[in-house]
């Protein structure tokens, strides 16, 4: 057996005592005013999740008023587009693309767009008077900008109309198990966004990782002030599982967004995630998405849309 490197017990127990005192925090708070909670269990395909009110305040805040209650529990029609960042992020996308997904997102009422920061003024312009939020990503696609830069072009984004942050990790730091290079990395982005009350989703890019290293990049992601943990960029050759998703949802718990990219095409795929623990779903394809299961569609129509994707 490999012996446990004794820098990353370290950061580990850190991390674990920040959350044990956390919730001994919130116990001395329940037992000194017992009337300001009010709390119930919601249970869903194995998986129980606790609401408090004076908790799902702070959930709210964190975008959770477009998700079910019940974690598990896929919605229908205009509910299920309020959970899809319509994303497109090809670095060939042009400003009549952009157009085209700004409006789909009006007519849809998606959650939100998913842009590269050059669009985001335009996206910002096209979407004004709608509630649908314009998100973009921080050192996309690799990760591997300076923590400066980082937090620069957070606030740079926000200024010009961000209303969300997806931000990359520093995966090879996380690999070398340099956390605090990695937590530094987040820290510096959602100091930026929090001050303006801007939430920050933070990709861990899935498909590069051990299970023990999405753990470790869950974890780190949640203590270092995150609201949302998400999966992929979709640009390292891999995508969204309901595995993942289930492994980050046991990591950072029932109140921490958890957002599904990369790979989600379909109904069924979505379907997937949310079942797994997903709160959010990252897609190129979310009008497709939201038409419903593949087998609700006549033959004619399934012809038509396999000739067209």
């Amino acid at each position: 057996m490999t012996k446990p490197d004794p820098k990353l017990v370290e950061q580990l127990v850190e991390i674990i005592t920040h959350e044990v005192l956390a919730a001994m925090m919130e116990d001395e708070t329940r037992a000194s005013n017992p009337e300001a909670h009010h709390c119930k269990f919601d249970c869903a395909d194995g998986l129980c999740v606790r609401m408090c009110f004076d908790e799902v305040g702070n959930v709210v805040k964190a975008g959770a008023e477009r998700i079910s209650s019940t974690l598990g529990v896929i919605p229908q029609g205009p509910e299920l587009a309020g959970l899809i960042d319509h994303t497109l992020l090809k670095p060939d996308a042009t400003q009549q693309e952009i157009a085209q997904l700004c409006y789909e997102a009006r007519k849809y009422s998606f959650a939100s767009v998913c842009v590269n920061p050059t669009w985001v003024s335009l996206c910002a312009e096209l979407l004004k008077g709608s509630d649908v939020k314009v998100c973009t990503v921080i050192g996309f696609p690799l990760g591997a900008t300076s923590s400066e830069a980082k937090a620069f072009e957070t606030e740079t984004a926000i200024k010009q109309g961000a209303t969300e942050i997806d931000m990359v990790i520093n995966v090879g730091a996380l690999k070398a198990r340099d956390i605090e290079t990695v937590a530094r990395d987040i820290r510096g982005v959602v100091k930026a966004a929090h001050a303006r009350g801007i939430i920050v989703k933070v990709i861990i890019e899935t498909v590069l990782l051990t299970d023990e290293e999405k753990t470790i990049a869950s974890l780190t992601s949640k203590e270092a002030g995150a609201d949302f943990v998400k999966t992929s960029t979709g640009f390292a050759g891999g995508g969204a599982t309901a595995h993942d998703v289930e492994l980050m949802r046991k990591a950072v718990g029932p109140h921490l967004g958890v957002k599904a990219s990369g790979g989600v095409r379909t109904f069924e795929d979505a379907q997937n995630m949310i079942q797994a623990g997903a709160t959010r779903i990252g897609a190129s394809a979310g009008v497709k998405i939201i038409q419903g299961p593949s087998d609700q569609a006549s033959p004619k129509n399934e012809a038509s849309s396999s000739s067209k994707y």
